[in-house]
């Protein structure tokens, strides 16, 4: 969990400068390192003074510069699906599973950049509509439902 601290000084040179202590060069291969862990577990391994936020926001700066967008859009579905699942997609015919996977789904869409929340929209739907398999756990962000699910689409 973030301290007071986060949001003082240079929050992108903090994030840089605790990612390469940690042997990568940028933000992405670092949590590429972690699949599925979820955003906030990432922004406490790089010190009490990083939010998840702006783990997230690091993430999107450097998929924006590599045309991967849509990539780091389904890494954080893994990543929110994990936290909230652990053990895989639940049983959804369950009333209070189906209402935790939409408040999932929802979350995933509000970190969603402007750009892709239509596709989001309609990625959250199919899964709301046809469920994966109780259990399924997709362990990064190019797992295949996802891949059918949210397409890559950038140049």
């Amino acid at each position: 969990m973030s301290s007071g601290t986060a949001w003082q000084g240079n929050i992108k040179a903090r994030l840089y400068e605790r990612v390469r202590e940690r042997g990568y060069d940028s933000l992405s291969a670092f949590a590429e390192a972690r699949p599925a862990v979820p955003l906030y577990v990432l922004a406490d391994e790089l010190g009490n003074d990083v939010a998840a936020v702006q783990v997230l926001s690091g993430l999107l700066y450097e998929a924006e510069q590599h045309k991967r967008v849509t990539r780091l859009v389904r890494d954080v579905l893994v990543r929110e699906l994990s936290e909230r699942f652990p053990s895989g997609w639940p049983d959804v015919r369950d009333d209070a599973a189906h209402g935790e996977v939409a408040m999932g789904l929802g979350s995933w869409f509000a970190y969603t950049p402007v750009t892709h929340r239509e596709r989001v929209d309609r990625a959250g739907n199919a899964l709301l509509s046809n469920p994966p398999p109780t259990g399924w756990r997709p362990l990064g962000p190019d797992d295949e439902l996802l891949l059918t699910l949210l397409p890559n689409e950038e140049a």
